[in-house]
């Protein structure tokens, strides 16, 4: 079953709070961003332990797996981007389809297991990253192709949406500061 492609700009959550799974980025401190993705990537392996984990719930929704591999991808994708903010003058960042991904990477036949190692390797690697900007970086800037721009700190707290949003997809488990 084909999944509709999200062409949504999200950016908005930088602006408003998320009435699906409740993040607010006007609550989230630049210093609390390695943290929460910390907690987010922690929340993954018990959702990848289920025995219906390759399932669909419906025709539009991706599997906890497929949702699993594409957080995993976006964690290695925003390092290279937060990578790019800090080491050169307002990069402009590559596209990238994650519905295209998805379907070339064949993330609901990927290894429950590998796919949960290689999120909390990938998340925390990222984590990492966002503790090690120093003050004076935060303001640093990037941008997509449809024009969105970010410093590091909105580029932070926008990322932290998706995972956010994506466990809140296969858990109903709403955001609070706390991760």
């Amino acid at each position: 079953m084909p999944i509709t492609p999200d062409t949504k700009n999200w950016t908005w959550v930088l602006e408003r709070t998320c009435a699906e799974c409740g993040y607010d980025a006007s609550v989230v401190e630049d210093a609390a961003i390695g943290s929460l993705l910390r907690a987010n990537a922690a929340a993954w392996p018990s959702v990848l332990q289920r025995a219906e984990v390759t399932v669909r719930p419906n025709d539009s929704t991706w599997s906890p797996l497929e949702y699993a591999a594409h957080v995993r991808d976006v964690y290695r994708l925003f390092l290279v981007r937060l990578n790019l903010m800090l080491d050169e003058d307002d990069p402009l960042f590559a596209n990238w389809d994650q519905d295209a991904t998805a379907i070339e990477e064949r993330y609901n036949e990927q290894d429950p297991q590998a796919v949960g190692s290689d999120l909390i390797e990938a998340g925390t690697a990222l984590a990492d990253a966002f503790d090690a900007v120093s003050a004076d970086a935060w303001a640093r800037t990037g941008r997509r192709s449809d024009g969105a721009r970010f410093t590091v700190s909105s580029f932070g707290k926008y990322l932290v949406h998706d995972p956010v949003h994506h466990l809140w997809d296969v858990t109903g488990r709403a955001f609070t500061q706390a991760g």
